[in-house]
């Protein structure tokens, strides 16, 4: 398709995708999350002020969309060089990083953390949810929003000349927005053009996930290329997991770490543990859909920082994996939901 074909683009250039190694196909390295703040109610004002004491912990674990603070990742830099490097001494080798225009995507951030650490990292092209578009894109023609798209993954975004390697995550609200269908089918056919992977926000209803693949079909998308985010915070019965497994999309389970009482975007969610996102693993293991699973944190708090006591970008590697062998999933399989899916998604056709 382009010079890219058989190549993963990374933020420092195209790898052979051997080289990838365990990658975490869903994560943010540096963003800024305030389009999400909630603001707290008058009792929780003191922990959402001072929130990164001990003893208000367990409320920002909770609470971490109600504190201002938390919301910007950005400002941990040298906290995220920290976790990157301890991801690779984990056996971690690539990230996929998934801020797009909308939430603050920083390419010069990433080169360095990239140079700094030796950790392979993808940047996202595209656009996030309506909230976080400017009148400008809202304006913007399918075809206009695909020449972006394409000039990002080829040329290099923002300004930079540093190229993305993979389209998203693109975000959909629910009910998808009129300028988020424009760019689902922009990002559809910037993906016809370049044979490049896709990652997907869908909305927050179990209805939501496949009514963003029928737009992308519609529009000619490589279904087999596309990551549906965000699973486990969206659909929740094994009968919908497994009828949404049919229509072909990798499917991803990427809040590992993230154990909340109460889902603030959606209140009847009962979020799941990590303990039953291994056990949906191990589901669609055994109805032999091991090659199109992948997994991840989608760390984009500073809660969730091993600096703050959270978990890391490590917690996978060293927590998760062993559930998952103690759970029936293989060491074979965990490889191909590590190694080989992301691998072969991630390579350009």
């Amino acid at each position: 398709m382009t010079e890219l074909s058989g190549k993963v683009q990374s933020v420092l250039g195209p790898l052979d995708p051997d080289q990838l190694g365990p990658t975490m196909t869903h994560e943010h390295l540096t963003m800024t999350f305030e389009c999400c703040y909630v603001p707290p109610p008058p009792e929780s004002r003191p922990m959402a002020d001072d929130p990164f004491q001990s003893r208000h912990a367990h409320w920002l674990r909770q609470n971490p969309y109600m504190c201002r603070q938390n919301l910007f990742l950005c400002q941990e830099t040298e906290a995220v060089r920290d976790e990157l490097l301890a991801y690779r001494k984990a056996g971690g080798g690539s990230v996929v990083e998934n801020t797009t225009t909308g939430i603050d995507r920083d390419l010069p951030t990433l080169r360095t953390l990239a140079k700094d650490t030796g950790v392979n990292i993808v940047a996202g092209a595209g656009f996030y949810v309506d909230a976080t578009h400017s009148d400008d894109t809202r304006k913007m023609s399918v075809e206009k929003l695909t020449d972006v798209i394409v000039g990002e993954v080829l040329h290099g975004a923002d300004g930079t000349g540093i190229r993305c390697g993979v389209i998203g995550e693109i975000g959909t609200s629910w009910p998808i927005t009129d300028s988020e269908r424009k760019v689902l089918r922009a990002t559809a056919y910037a993906q016809a053009q370049l044979g490049c992977p896709v990652i997907i926000h869908p909305g927050r209803d179990a209805a939501a996930p496949a009514e963003v693949v029928r737009v992308l079909q519609e529009a000619g998308a490589d279904i087999g290329k596309t990551v549906m985010s965000h699973l486990d915070r969206t659909i929740f019965t094994h009968g919908e997991l497994l009828d949404f497994a049919e229509l072909g999309t990798y499917m991803e389970y990427d809040l590992f770490g993230v154990e909340i009482l109460n889902y603030v975007f959606r209140l009847d969610v009962d979020m799941p543990s990590d303990s039953q996102r291994v056990a949906a693993l191990a589901l669609l293991v055994r109805e032999g859909y091991e090659d199109k699973i992948v997994i991840a944190h989608d760390i984009h708090t500073k809660d969730r920082l091993s600096k703050y006591g959270g978990h890391g970008y490590s917690h996978i590697l060293r927590n998760i994996v062993p559930k998952m062998l103690r759970r029936g999933i293989s060491r074979a399989q965990v490889d191909k939901i590590l190694v080989e899916n992301p691998k072969r998604w991630l390579t350009f056709k």
